[in-house]
């Protein structure tokens, strides 16, 4: 495994495009954990927090198919770039205006979450031209899914560090200062400036013309309500078992759990369908979440929440491989975009209906929405095992050569299947 790897970030750029995008998508990971605490800070309430994490995600799940269109159509660098920009100036609007003015607020976090470029969906599209050969393609696809991991890992920490030795507010201007400066060391690369989208037909839906891209979503769309609930309902736990730094381990412990699970998966070689597979990790996803409602002391319900994220990155590495599969031709940022829009609506909505839930409830239910929201996930991909199944996932236009140019031959996989 780490020698695969190691030669993937040998490929000249590799190693700078993955590190400058982790570094650019900081602020989008970690807005949740950040809206959350500058809100709380701010004397305001849970469900305040919730509703506004809710309109940036929102926002974001508008602007991320618009923009990574806009990428395919137009490159990278002048689309990129900009974005960060106005996304960063948005935040900051935020975080100097604070709650003072909730209609300020709203479209300050809408408009940060609204530019906040698609980073991740234009790193996959440079992979093959970085790479070249596509076994080298597809084991960055898991490198890429594991590597997101450590973000999620150190991203909470770097929140409640800022917090601890700054301020709230501190924290959301330094993370979105140096999110801009991931993004401009990404679009000034030689592959970045040189890229551009394979042809596609001209369609108003784009990449959701695909029947398997949009079972897919709507799939991930509930594994991203599982998470925001898990995001807001670990807020009162934390309160209640140490404060703040209980909540950036718990939050760095569902990363690292994810970062451990996704390395194992990575490790081997997986026989079979991937759309079955994907079923099997849900599943197994879903059983990992029951658990948190035990709220044990802080010690092992940190190891509780790493193992809920256990299986998160495998699920998303296979998640990458239908979405490669079902992209129709020339649409390989949007369609990755919509991936990450998708499970970013979901984490926000997830975060909106937590709010309330642990107002009115309490943190028990709170930690009981996972687990029903991950179910709910794996009946939308049982229900649609035929059309993930299916090559090309009945796509108007075949994925072309700049996004699967091999048909899914898998490296390390001994069947014709990839993961």
């Amino acid at each position: 495994m780490a020698t695969g790897y190691l030669e993937i970030l040998r490929a000249r750029h590799a190693a700078r495009l993955l590190v400058g995008t982790l570094v650019g998508r900081l602020p989008n990971a970690t807005a949740a954990i950040a809206i959350l605490l500058f809100v709380r800070a701010e004397g305001g309430s849970y469900s305040l927090a919730g509703a506004l994490v809710g309109v940036y995600g929102v926002a974001n799940a508008v602007g991320q198919p618009v923009l990574g269109r806009l990428v395919d159509l137009r490159g990278q660098p002048s689309v990129q770039l900009p974005a960060a920009v106005l996304s960063g100036l948005a935040m900051a609007v935020f975080a100097f205006g604070g709650i003072g003015s909730l209609p300020l607020a709203y479209a300050a976090v809408a408009a940060a979450g609204l530019f906040t470029p698609p980073l991740e969906g234009g790193l996959r599209a440079l992979w093959s031209s970085v790479l070249r050969k596509e076994e080298h393609v597809h084991t960055a696809y898991a490198m890429d899914a594991v590597a997101q991991e450590v973000m999620f890992t150190v991203g909470p920490l770097l929140v409640t560090l800022c917090v601890s030795l700054w301020s709230a507010q501190a924290a959301l201007l330094v993370l979105n200062v140096v999110g801009v400066l991931g993004a401009l060391s990404v679009v000034v690369s030689p592959p970045s400036r040189a890229w551009r989208s394979a042809p596609r037909e001209a369609h108003w839906l784009g990449a959701l013309r695909s029947a398997g891209l949009l079972a897919l979503l709507a799939a991930f769309l509930f594994i991203g309500m599982a998470l925001g609930s898990i995001t807001v309902a670990s807020v009162p736990y934390a309160d209640d078992h140490g404060g703040d730094v209980v909540y950036g381990w718990l939050m760095a412990a569902l990363g690292f759990g994810a970062l451990v699970g996704g390395s194992v998966y990575g490790a081997r070689q997986w026989a079979g369908e991937p759309a079955r597979r994907l079923r099997v990790l849900v599943a197994l996803l879903v059983v990992c979440y029951l658990p948190l409602m035990l709220m044990p002391d802080a010690v092992p319900m940190v190891a509780l929440t790493a193992l809920a994220g256990v299986f998160l990155a495998p699920a998303i590495a296979c998640a990458f491989v239908l979405v490669d599969r079902h992209a129709p031709r020339g649409t390989v940022t949007e369609a990755f975009s919509w991936l990450v829009t998708t499970f970013t609506v979901g984490h926000s909505v997830g975060a909106g209906v937590a709010g309330p839930v642990v107002e009115e409830g309490g943190t028990l239910w709170g930690f009981a929405l996972p687990g029903v929201a991950g179910g709910v996930s794996l009946l939308v991909l049982t229900a649609t095992g035929r059309v993930l199944a299916a090559p090309g996932g009945g796509a108007v236009v075949a994925a072309g050569s700049e996004n699967d140019p091999n048909r899914a031959l898998e490296p390390r996989f001994s069947s014709g299947d990839r993961a």
